[in-house]
């Protein structure tokens, strides 16, 4: 007795048989915090980019078994836009700091 032949797949392999693949278990976290560390805690920021870049590993080894590359991507990119923004805020207070000692000992030094 012969089977039928399985129907090819429709989106790509997923380990649990024929179907759309499995979405990456931190997709949604990785998105939420590139999200929230664009708009309003850029401490977020880092953590989005190193997870996201592991993730994005992870989902390139698959080979296809895993889906979610695009929220991941998305939280990625919005990490790393995050984390340069935090730099360059602090790189400003630094210097305004610098500036306000040195205009504290000028300004101390011509009485």
């Amino acid at each position: 007795m012969s089977y039928p032949p399985p129907p090819p797949p429709q989106y790509g392999y997923s380990p649990y048989g024929y179907g759309p693949p499995q979405e990456h278990p931190q997709a949604t976290l990785i998105l939420i915090l590139g999200i929230l560390g664009l708009a309003f805690c850029q401490v977020l920021g880092p953590f989005a980019w190193v997870m996201g870049k592991k993730a994005l590993n992870e989902i390139d080894a698959s080979g296809g078994a895993m889906g979610g590359r695009s929220n991941v991507m998305v939280g990625y990119v919005c990490g790393i836009i995050g984390s340069v923004m935090i730099i360059v805020s602090l790189l400003v207070v630094v210097f305004v700091v610098v500036l306000g000692v040195a205009g504290a000992l000028d300004s101390s030094s011509s009485y």
